[in-house]
């Protein structure tokens, strides 16, 4: 037997040393494990804690239509009233118990109004009594019977100033919130939400015994602290990681907030559904964008299908999906009467109610066109940032009325001129005359979605929209231009650079001499083109500027007959002052702006400037209510008859664009149509434009224009056969307003009809 080999004591040790000079290497690899945790934590602290907080804060700026005031002898049609009050969330009950009701016999309305902070200070919640006698209100009165001489509804919300991930909130604050909610999502979303410390161990285990069970995810295991992380912070990603972190996250907010803050600050972040490429976040706003109603004022089966939303949004969207909605709301009542937050006959008929949403649509309530312009006045004073996050409240002259009539209008035209939908548009801007300011913009055919604004961008060649600028630098030369003035339709042929320069008339004739006021009135060409020649292009540049026109204008000859391009918004300016009796303000949407607490911050005076003299202006608006009587947009005159109005047509050429300007007493309203791609289609103003503006004037309106002289007006009887003075009873005479000293001194022989009364004389005229 071979002798055993000694084994050394060096080999015998060699595993265990092995071991030994691992375990350094170890403990040094935990260490940096322990550290790059530690470290990673710290890091997800200081994120918590620097975080959570301001963003909790951040909400866009909230933009208000102007409220409605009512007072005794307004024009006002009960249906307008009830629209206005339908747009408002109101809701028709039999008695009056709570600040929303509205209580509806025939033409008589009693209104509880909600309390709201205007912008000249805060009103508490009033009962209002409204009767409306022939569209007017005749009676306004308080809840004691109390006449009142004004009162004013709450605004609509319009919506607000997103973030670049066109995100909206209504912030409120946790004792705000109705405990039924609170209770309801504690119950549906996380019962133990006041025991654990942001992450439920118990609820994790449930949640992964029902899926495994299911074979398929049927049930989460997250507290409201980890979905407010989720929403905060991360995204929706499926991993292991983003638990880890969310779980992280959900431990140090615990840490940091108490309780009520927690659940505040879930209230206001929680996403609930999508408003076109608006994110709705907050129990407050979806309030208003599903029922239009504030949370205070919603019933039980309103709060189930809110916090039903939260599993979901949108897989339970109530407008895509109503009936799997109206089943998780169903669940949600069932819930409710489970923890006894309702009892089950409350149960059995909240699940018996249909969904009641506010709109058919979730668009419905939009209205781009005007935030758009509501954006970039605010722009010129407002950091982006400011309007984004602080919460800061935009009262606007935005109109609900006056929008309705406008997108009704244009949408039924566009219609019926291009019922294939082949390529045509159209946009319209109104203004309230009076004060200068916007009251309704339609921006396209697709008038609740944003896109391409073309009452703000669309800049096209204005045609004859350009004749009242010409006529109106001629006749403030008085000594040479009166209304009277014998003009040379003719043709004309000017050189200009690259070749030769020969308008044309609309009906290809020429007529010869025609006095000033027809040629505007038949928007004669030729003779606009005589006239801009005599004043010049340099004069009339100066009068678009003077009217209101900022942007850069080519002195050109075919300035005179529309070859300037201008937006819609552009044009609206340049006719608000001529509507306005010469005084040029500029227009504005923004009225004041106050902070999120009702603060003022801002207001928005206009001022005015008298850019022309009212007899100048007195002058042209005369002729262009002849436009309206007899030249080529006399088909309002024949809409609305013995009510006075101005305005003008234009068509470009090709007629590649339709337009039409024109004004009441009250109103100025401007229409464009065309098609994006600038090809011919077919329509003149007249026969295009001109048809939206009759019906939104004919709704729109209560006050003709005015047509009373202003100071250093003269009146006299012309023959409208020589253009000369001549007598009241003489035939073929009319009455001419003149600027003082302009009326003409050479007379024309009378007629002969002196003894025939002016009233049978102008059966034959």
């Amino acid at each position: 037997m071979a002798p055993r080999k000694k084994t050394s004591k060096r080999s015998r040790s060699a595993k265990p040393s092995l071991a030994r000079r691992l375990l350094p290497w170890l403990l040094k690899l935990a260490l940096v494990l322990l550290v790059a945790i530690v470290g990673y934590t710290v890091w997800l602290d200081a994120k918590v804690r620097t975080s959570l907080r301001e963003h909790m804060y951040v909400a866009p700026a909230q933009v208000y239509a102007r409220a409605l005031h009512l007072y005794p002898e307004m024009p006002l049609a009960p249906e307008d009233l009830q629209r206005e009050l339908d747009q408002l969330g109101y809701r028709k009950v039999k008695v009056l118990t709570q600040s929303g009701d509205v209580v509806r016999s025939g033409n008589s309305f009693q209104i509880y109004r909600r309390a709201f902070a205007f912008e000249n200070g805060p009103q508490p919640a009033q009962v209002l009594k409204v009767f409306i006698s022939g569209d007017r209100i005749v009676s306004l009165r308080d809840d004691d019977d109390k006449a009142l001489d004004l009162a004013q509804l709450d605004p609509q919300s319009l919506g607000g100033m997103f973030t670049s991930r066109r995100e909206d909130r209504l912030l409120v604050p946790l004792k705000q919130v109705p405990q039924t909610l609170i209770d309801t999502l504690l119950a549906v979303e996380d019962r133990h939400f006041y025991d654990h410390w942001g992450v439920s161990p118990k609820s994790i285990g449930r949640a992964i015994v029902a899926n495994t069970m299911a074979g398929r995810t049927v049930q989460g295991g997250s507290t409201l602290t980890q979905q407010l992380i989720k929403n905060v912070y991360l995204s929706n990603e499926r991993s292991l990681v983003r638990k880890i972190n969310e779980a992280l996250m959900a431990l140090l907010i615990e840490y940091h907030y108490d309780k009520d803050t927690i659940l505040e600050a879930y209230m206001n972040e929680i996403y609930l559904g999508q408003e076109g490429s608006r994110a709705i976040h907050g129990f407050a706003l979806a309030s208003r964008h599903y029922f239009n109603r504030p949370l205070n004022e919603l019933r039980s089966d309103q709060i189930a299908m809110l916090v039903g939303l939260v599993k979901g949004p949108s897989q339970y969207d109530p407008w895509r999906n109503p009936k799997r909605a109206q089943e998780r709301r169903n669940l949600v009542l069932q819930l409710m009467r489970d923890h006894r937050i309702i009892d089950a006959d409350e149960m059995t008929a909240a699940q018996q109610r249909p969904l009641s949403l506010a709109k058919s649509n979730a668009a419905a309530s939009l209205h781009p066109a005007y935030l758009d312009l509501v954006r970039r006045q605010l722009q010129r004073d407002y950091l982006e940032k400011d309007l984004q996050e602080k919460g800061l409240r935009i009262f606007t002259a935005f109109n609900p009325q006056l929008q309705h009539r406008a997108e009704e209008s244009l949408s039924k035209a566009l219609q019926q001129l291009d019922p294939k939908q082949k390529g045509l548009d159209g946009a319209m801007v109104v203004t309230d005359i009076v004060s200068g300011e916007v009251v309704a913009v339609v921006g396209g055919r697709e008038m609740h979605f944003a896109g391409f604004n073309r009452a703000l961008d669309a800049v096209r060649p204005i045609g004859s929209l350009a004749k009242p600028v010409v006529y109106l630098a001629a006749l403030e030369q008085s000594d040479k231009f009166t209304l009277v003035t014998r003009l040379q339709d003719t043709p004309v042929d000017i050189k200009v650079p690259g070749g030769r320069w020969r308008p044309k008339n609309y009906d290809k004739q020429f007529h010869g001499e025609v006095p000033l006021h027809a040629a505007l009135a038949q928007s004669y060409n030729a003779a606009t083109a005589h006239l801009g020649v005599d004043i010049g292009a340099k004069r009339v540049v100066k009068t678009f500027q003077r009217l209101g026109i900022t942007r850069e204008l080519p002195e050109v000859p075919s300035i005179v007959l529309g070859s300037a391009s201008l937006s819609p918004v552009e044009v609206a300016a340049m006719y608000q002052t001529i509507a306005a009796q010469g005084v040029s303000a500029g227009l504005r949407s923004v009225r004041a702006v106050t902070a999120s607490d009702g603060k003022p911050l801002a207001r928005y005076p206009q001022k005015p400037e008298q850019a022309f003299s009212p007899a100048s202006i007195y002058l042209l608006q005369s002729a262009m209510q002849e436009v309206m009587q007899d030249g080529t947009a006399r088909a309002a005159g024949y809409a609305m008859p013995g009510y006075r109005l101005a305005g003008k047509t234009g068509t470009t050429d090709d007629m590649r664009d339709s337009w039409f300007a024109g004004f009441a007493g009250d109103y100025l309203a401007v229409v464009w149509m065309g098609r994006d791609d600038n090809q011919p289609m077919g329509l003149s103003g007249a026969s295009g434009a001109l048809k939206p503006w009759i019906a939104f004037m004919r709704g729109a309106s209560h006050v003709p224009l005015d047509g009373e002289a202003p100071a250093g007006i003269q009146m006299a009887w012309i023959d409208t056969a020589t253009g000369l003075l001549s007598a009241e009873g003489c035939g073929g005479v009319r009455l001419f307003p003149f600027i003082a000293g302009s009326v003409p001194t050479e007379t024309a022989p009378c007629s002969g009809l002196g003894a025939i009364p002016k009233f049978f004389e102008n059966l034959f005229r």
